[in-house]
C-alpha cells in the first residue's frame, strides 16, 4: 500500500484548503428527523390500535433506518485538483485538474457526473454547486485547467450551462436580498 506517489492520489503541489457542502450537516439531520419522526408516528399508531410488539418494533426501527439511509445526502468535498462524494457505504474521488468528461444527466433528478482520466467518477447534484459558490469555484477552476490540458474531450458546454445557471441563481439571491426584483 505503500504507492504515495501515485498520480490517482497525489494531491497537486499546492493543494489549498478544502471546501464541503455547507448544507451538509443540516440536511443530515433533516434525514434523521424524518426517520425518527415516521418511527414514532408508526409506534404511536401500533401502541394505540394495541398491536404493538417486539417484532412490530424492529419492523417500524428498520422501516425507519431504511428511510434514513434514502434520505442521507452525499458528503462532498473538493480541494484544488480533487473532488469527492461520500456515503455511507462508499466513498468516490476523481481528479478535477484531468477531468475527461462532465456530463449532466437529465431524469427525475438532474446529476452531473465528471470522469477523469484514471476512469474514476463522481456523480453530485448540481443544486450542491449552486448552494455552495466556494466548491463551484474550486471545481470550476479546476475543470479549466483540465481544458487548458487537454484532457477535457466532452462537457465544456454543460460547464458553461451551469455557470450559466449559477451566475443567474447567483444574481436572483442577489436581487432577492436587496428588494430589486
Amino acid at each position: 500500500m505503500g504507492h504515495g506517489d501515485d498520480a490517482r492520489t497525489r494531491r497537486p503541489d499546492g493543494a489549498g484548503r478544502a471546501v464541503q457542502d455547507r448544507r451538509w450537516a443540516r440536511d443530515l439531520v433533516s434525514a434523521g428527523r424524518c426517520a425518527v419522526a415516521l418511527l414514532t408516528l408508526l409506534l404511536l399508531i401500533d401502541w394505540g390500535a394495541d398491536t404493538l410488539s417486539v417484532r412490530r418494533g424492529a419492523l417500524w426501527g428498520t422501516l425507519a433506518l431504511l428511510l434514513f439511509l434514502t434520505l442521507c445526502p452525499d458528503r462532498i468535498r473538493a480541494g484544488e485538483g480533487w473532488l469527492t462524494s461520500r456515503r455511507l457505504l462508499r466513498t468516490r474521488r476523481v481528479r478535477t485538474d484531468l477531468l475527461v468528461s462532465v456530463r449532466c444527466l437529465e431524469g427525475i433528478t438532474q446529476r452531473l457526473v465528471f470522469r477523469d482520466v484514471f476512469g474514476e467518477r463522481v456523480e453530485l447534484d448540481p443544486r450542491v454547486l449552486v448552494d455552495n459558490p466556494d466548491l463551484w469555484h474550486r471545481l470550476h477552476q479546476d475543470a479549466r485547467r483540465s481544458l487548458a490540458r487537454g484532457t477535457l474531450q466532452c462537457g465544456s458546454t454543460a460547464l458553461e450551462r451551469l455557470a450559466e445557471r449559477l451566475d443567474r441563481e447567483t444574481a436572483r439571491t442577489v436581487f432577492d436580498l436587496s428588494d430589486l426584483q
